[in-house]
């Protein structure tokens, strides 16, 4: 007597609609362009220069070793000073940092960011 009445399931109605293809021309050369940062070399490159001096800048790493895969590369570094080593950043001073990409046309282009200053130290 406390079990509730059956009741039947809804079945879904399906629309009669015709399906559209994607985009044919679509370039795949994107998908395989994917690049991958090398997180233990910036580790490498970051715990090399703290053999040397007591703290360093993550501008200062960046024009010892310039950014190869730009920005990928510089979000590594700032994920690197967040995860893996003491860092300390100062919000009163800014920093640009600056990388070279070459574009689709050949040409070459300087990208730069601007961030709080980020201090690696011992």
């Amino acid at each position: 007597m406390e079990r509730p009445l059956h009741t039947p399931t809804i079945k879904p109605l399906i629309a009669d609609i015709e399906l559209e293809s994607g985009d044919v021309e679509m370039d795949a050369a994107a998908l395989y362009a994917q690049v991958v940062i090398d997180k233990a070399q910036l580790a490498r490159h970051i715990r090399h220069a703290l053999q040397e001096r007591a703290q360093i800048t993550l501008r200062e790493l960046c024009e010892m070793q310039p950014l190869q895969q730009g920005l990928a590369e510089l979000v590594a570094y700032l994920q690197l000073a967040g995860d893996s080593f003491k860092s300390v950043v100062d919000e009163a001073t800014i920093d640009t940092i600056a990388w070279h990409r070459v574009a689709a046309d050949g040409e070459k282009q300087v990208k730069q960011a601007q961030l709080p200053r980020v201090i690696f130290v011992r």
